[in-house]
């Protein structure tokens, strides 16, 4: 079975046809053979019983009168009559008691017919199968009777190989005719199989070549369709085109009237329909239709894959498409070459982390946790980036999961936006430069106070030198330590003013805002108080640390602070308990919350939502830019967080700042 189940289809239909046609060839000649060797045994069996009844009747008298050479003479007159010369081979009679009378033999009388039993009045006839001098005969036997008496037998002898020679004959007719059969079985069989097995060796032939990629192979089964010709399908030679036969899950309502007609269309498709034919016919029909349906969706897929290949490789910003588990950068753009300064294989040396070290802590966290709300991409604003040289950049980063040859991956697509950020910061920069210039009365009053505490100090040590007057270690103690106080003050104002006027990077470390407030309080808290609006502090203690830089948040607090002191100068007439602007600092929904509120004017809710924008001010012409607010937001959004207003008119305006706590970014990180 193993070697029948090697070999082709056309091979096995053929042997199995073959194989049917001899088997039953055989059978019917062994069935014929039985039938016909039985036809003759039965009938020679009639004719030597009839020549025997027929040499009873004759020989009756010649027994009575012992007449023994009539007896002889008539015994080889029936044997050598006509035809019966071949077909009897002896005759012999015998009396009751089975002695010999006469016989055709011209030789010794065979020992093997000697004492066979002669018949008797009820057997009628004896018929024995026996070999006879070396030939095969049967012996029939019948008695020679007078009224109730047997007075012999007669015993006719008749050759077998007649019948042998008639078997011999019709085996070598029967055996001619079958081999004729089988010839012509022979290559009707072979002529049908292969045609059977035809259009098989075609489909496994165009399978082959299928499967090696060459699918301009001809796929026509049939040697010529002339109406079969997809070439001319509008949907085929416009794969924009929806086709019916391809995109029939499409449901109609959801495209337009010309995809809809196109549709309707496709529904009457001549080229891909049900021809009539054999099932061999319909397999080779429906895998015509399977070939032309995989040529249109490569078709198809090649034409998307140029496409998007043309945006990947033609993109205006860096994309890169990074192993989503090891961060192996898997492809890159031509502008990520140009941008970051490394080829394309020696980015795909590196990790993408060697581009971006901190993608994990800040990008990864958020992919992860827009993943588990169902969101698949994220946007990562103002990131740093490393040049192959070491320069820093800054890049607006767009992220999203994606399947890149079986792996998964992330594609991302970075804008470099360094030449913005550094705007931003010269004019965050010019802003502050702004707001010290506004400070300068208070904080050279603030100033001020420590110097001329120094100078009296200095003028009395002056004196008493002067008048040669003795100071005693204990007058002179208090003196020194005040002017060591006031000194400590200045600078600390001074490194105060210095750090607030060094331009901000944009970078993030652990900051602790209460610090930036009481910062803020330093430079501005004197010129409030002269201002008479009284400043109140409401900080938590502890308070999470936030990913922020100090300077940053002092220019947001200052932007605040100094506004809202701006809507208390514009208020009519102060509470009962006077001006006051707080600032409160509280944990809320694991965020640090920074509150600055003030009892000024407050905020029309008409301009609420516009306060934010560039360059709008409700101040009036030369007292402001419209910048402070609009920077601030742009911190506050730069760090993860929000920012919120409530305000009344005449009630006063309360600025909420949210901010994440960073803990929670490096439990995340973890």
């Amino acid at each position: 079975m193993k070697f029948f189940g090697s070999i082709s289809l056309s091979k096995k239909i053929f042997i199995t046809t073959l194989a049917f046609i001899l088997l039953v060839s055989g059978i019917i000649a062994l069935l014929a053979r039985w039938i016909l060797v039985s036809s003759l045994t039965v009938e020679l069996e009639h004719r030597g019983t009839a020549i025997a009844q027929s040499l009873s009747d004759r020989a009756r008298s010649h027994i009575l009168d012992n007449d023994i050479p009539n007896l002889v003479s008539l015994a080889f007159d029936a044997a050598y009559l006509g035809e019966r010369r071949d077909l009897v081979s002896y005759i012999f009679i015998t009396d009751p008691e089975g002695d010999l009378l006469a016989h055709t033999f011209t030789r010794q009388f065979p020992h093997e017919l000697h004492g066979i039993p002669a018949p008797t009045t009820e057997t009628a006839r004896t018929v024995r199968d026996m070999v006879v001098a070396g030939l095969p005969v049967f012996d029939i036997a019948v008695p020679i009777t007078e009224g109730i008496y047997t007075i012999g037998s007669v015993h006719v002898g008749l050759n077998k190989r007649h019948i042998e020679n008639l078997v011999a004959k019709l085996r070598i007719t029967f055996l001619g005719f079958i081999s004729m059969v089988i010839v012509a079985v022979f290559f009707i069989s072979l002529r049908i199989a292969n045609y059977i097995t035809m259009p098989i060796a075609k489909l496994t032939r165009i399978s082959d070549e299928l499967s090696r990629g060459n699918f301009d192979i001809s796929v026509d089964l049939e040697g010529s369709d002339d109406e079969w010709k997809p070439q001319e399908c509008p949907a085929y030679l416009n794969t924009d085109l929806p086709c019916w036969h391809f995109d029939q899950a499409s449901s109609v309502g959801e495209l337009d009237e010309t995809q809809a007609a196109n549709l309707r269309t496709c529904r009457q498709c001549r080229f891909y329909r049900k021809v009539p034919g054999d099932e061999v016919q319909q397999l080779a029909n429906s895998f015509r239709n399977m070939v032309w349906s995989i040529k249109l969706y490569r078709r198809r897929l090649r034409e998307s894959e140029e496409k998007y290949r043309s945006l990947f490789v033609s993109g205006p910003d860096p994309i890169v498409v990074v192993d989503a588990h090891t961060f192996e950068i898997l492809d890159a753009n031509p502008r990520a070459e140009d941008v970051y300064g490394y080829t394309r294989e020696e980015l795909s040396r590196i990790p993408y982390t060697a581009l971006d070290p901190d993608f994990a802590s800040q990008c990864l966290v958020r992919i992860d946790a827009m993943t588990e709300q169902g969101n698949s991409c994220v946007y990562c604003s103002k990131l740093i980036h490393y040049r192959k040289d070491g320069v820093p950049i800054y890049v607006n980063l767009h992220a999203c999961p994606i399947s890149y040859k079986n792996r998964q991956a992330l594609i991302i697509a970075s804008a470099d936006v360094t030449e913005m950020i550094e705007k931003d910061a010269q004019l965050i920069q010019a802003s502050k430069m702004k707001t010290l210039g506004e400070m300068s009365a208070g904080i050279a009053h603030e100033l001020n106070q420590p110097l001329n505490a120094i100078k009296m100090g200095s003028d009395f040590l002056t004196m008493l030198s002067e008048e040669d007057t003795p100071v005693t270690p204990t007058q002179l103690r208090p003196i020194t330590s005040e002017i060591s106080q006031q000194v400590d003050r200045a600078t600390d104002i001074i490194n105060t003013l210095r750090a607030f006027g060094r331009k901000a990077d944009m970078i993030r470390e652990h900051l602790n805002v209460n610090d930036s407030i009481r910062g803020v309080l330093k430079i501005v808290g004197h010129q409030l108080s002269l201002a008479g609006i009284e400043t109140s502090l409401e900080l938590a203690e502890p308070l999470p640390p936030i990913l922020a830089h100090d300077n940053r948040i002092q220019q947001v607090l200052f932007n605040l602070v100094t506004n809202a002191r701006d809507a208390i100068a514009k208020a009519p007439a102060p509470p009962e308990d006077g001006h006051r602007i707080t600032l409160r600092t509280l944990v809320r929904d694991d965020k640090v919350l920074v509150q600055v509120q003030d009892t000024g004017v407050g905020i029309p809710e008409s301009v609420r939502g516009k306060i934010f924008e560039p360059f709008f001010t409700t101040k009036e012409t030369g007292q402001g830019m419209g910048l402070g607010l609009s920077i601030s937001y742009g911190i506050v959004k730069d760090y993860g967080g929000d920012i919120r207003i409530e305000s009344e008119p005449g009630r006063g305006t309360l600025f909420e700042l949210f901010f994440p706590a960073a803990r929670k970014a490096i439990g995340a990180m973890k």
